[in-house]
């Protein structure tokens, strides 16, 4: 094993805890952020591109077919094979966190429909599901088991909000266990049954699960209804015969306590779990070896690689699987010194020889996404902020349509304002209110005084008026202003000029009339 720090050359902000890695034939591409995505990469999946111990993120591009891919932090994530060839390998995406905090029940196809030396342009498709639905979840697993020529996706554990019926102001983003049912979910059809086994007794998340044709081993796991990580083994078989398929589920001994660990294959039998928690402080310093002989599963440790002091001192860490026996990690950065990093990152080399393509759709895990924060456990805190920060993409190609002089420095501009008494707009909440928002609320100048900027939304514009007020150089005031504003243009009210009539202007008994030509030179003159 072989341990490696990672540079971070742009966009070092977009990687938090919550991403996903995914694996196209040997291509590493990044999902998952926090806060809205920059308009060149709307579905958040950029391009991770290592080359010589330096990552660089590239925007991915979509064809047009595709649907919107929210960023989704926390979702169960899988390979599938397609039917198709140039669908050969397809990722299945299903629950996970949006960038409102809301958490999503969807379940999204992603497949690569055109690629060459310059870009990999992908397809997205929302499966739409019937049946027993999995209620919206996150820190889930899902997997595919194959049985008698047919194959099956299997939805398992994970979090959720507590029933709107319970959730009150305080205990709004309040989570709990899912109910520990397995769901089965037919690709194809898109039906989905539900299964209540007699071994499956606590809700489980952010476990590990590995799929072996029709098995599926369910390993550690973390439960908040008894806030245990228990040390169980579960071996969830499926048979997919003509008619109804047949769940059963056994409990293995030789299981190991941990939660949000990281899994990679280094070979077709052998696994390796990396990092994750023992206890609600402590991080899990060993690694592990999972290897299958004659459907057997065999867990041991193995030696460790050589952390570094800062892995070994920080509280908590977070990564995900690149493929071929490599994991990415992530530890915070140190806050002592004037200028840090959000976090440092390194890339952790299980074994050195690729793995077989073949076997790379029977693996899946999930990954050690969860939010740190000072909360304990770390890796269960549900703070969430939006990144501040707005870097460039710095391409040098024309994989990269990123131009920073469309965006400006988020961090000094200071969007995220309470503009008002009433202000509504909450940097951990906000949402897209009008059309042409995407990344960062609108906002307006009040010339009042020194003049100070206003959020469109607090001052209840129709988007109509924002447009007006945005493309002309008319002045505008917000709804604590307009008054005084009004004030100080509105004239003082003056006597109206009296006209003497055209018959004051002949001579008392002159008995002389105006002519014509008179009359409009006098009128004039008194006009």
């Amino acid at each position: 094993m072989s341990l490696q720090m990672v540079t971070v050359s742009n966009n070092i902000a977009l990687i938090q805890p919550g991403f996903s890695l995914m694996n196209f034939d040997g291509q590493v591409f990044f999902f998952g952020q926090k806060g809205w995505p920059k308009r060149s990469c709307p579905t958040g999946v950029f391009h991770f591109d290592v080359k010589h111990n330096n990552l660089k993120l590239k925007p991915a591009v979509f064809s047009k077919d595709s649907c919107y891919l929210p960023p989704l932090r926390y979702p169960a994530t899988c390979t599938f094979k397609g039917g198709l060839e140039s669908e050969r390998q397809q990722y299945i995406i299903h629950g996970g966190k949006t960038p409102n905090n809301e958490l999503s029940d969807k379940m999204y196809v992603m497949s690569v429909v055109c690629k060459n030396n310059k870009k990999v342009t992908f397809r997205c498709t929302e499966k739409d599901l019937v049946g027993d639905v999995p209620e919206a979840r996150y820190g889930h697993s899902i997997d595919v088991v194959y049985s008698r020529g047919k194959s099956m996706g299997v939805v398992f554990g994970g979090r959720s909000y507590i029933p709107s019926a319970q959730r009150t102001t305080e205990k709004w983003n309040t989570v709990a266990d899912c109910l520990p049912h397995v769901f089965l979910v037919d690709f194809e059809f898109g039906c989905s049954t539900s299964y209540i086994l007699p071994e499956l007794q606590d809700g489980l998340s952010f476990h590990v699960s590995i799929a072996r044709n029709d098995t599926i081993y369910i390993l550690g796991g973390h439960s908040l209804a008894n806030n245990i990580r228990p040390a169980n083994l579960y071996r969830i078989r499926v048979d997919l015969p003509l008619g109804s398929p047949a769940v059963n589920c056994t409990v293995l001994p030789g299981g190991i306590s941990v939660s949000s660990a990281i899994l990679t294959q280094t070979n077709n039998d052998e696994f390796v779990i990396v990092g994750g928690y023992q206890l609600e402080n402590q991080k899990r310093m060993v690694c592990n070896i999972i290897s299958f002989e004659d459907n057997k599963i065999e867990i041991r440790e193995m030696e460790t690689p050589d952390w570094t002091p800062d892995i070994k001192h920080s509280k908590i860490w977070f990564g995900s699987n690149m493929g071929n026996g490599t994991v990415f990690l992530g530890i915070p950065g140190d806050n002592k010194q004037a200028v840090s990093e959000t976090y440092y990152f390194y890339m952790l080399k299980c074994a050195e020889d690729d793995v077989n393509e073949d076997q790379k759709t029977f693996t899946n895990s999930q990954t050690s996404t969860e939010d740190p924060g000072d909360s304990t456990p770390f890796e269960d805190s549900e703070e969430f902020c939006f990144s501040a920060e707005a870097n460039s993409f710095n391409g040098d190609d024309e994989f990269d349509t990123y131009n920073e002089d469309d965006e400006e420095d988020e961090s000094v501009t200071g969007y995220w304002i309470t503009c008002c008494s009433t202000c509504d707009v909450d940097i951990n909440t906000w949402v897209p209110f009008y059309s042409t928002e995407l990344n960062k609320p609108a906002m307006i100048y009040c010339s009042h005084g020194d003049g100070h900027w206003v959020h469109a939304q607090c001052m209840d514009l129709a988007e109509r008026t924002l447009i007006q007020l945005s493309e002309g150089s008319n002045k505008y005031y917000c709804n604590e202003h307009v008054k005084i504003a009004r004030a100080l243009q509105t004239p003082k009210q003056a006597l109206p000029l009296k006209r003497p009539p055209l018959k004051s202007l002949h001579k008392k008994g002159s008995g002389k009339i105006l002519t014509p030509a008179k009359k409009s030179f006098l009128r004039r003159l008194f006009d």
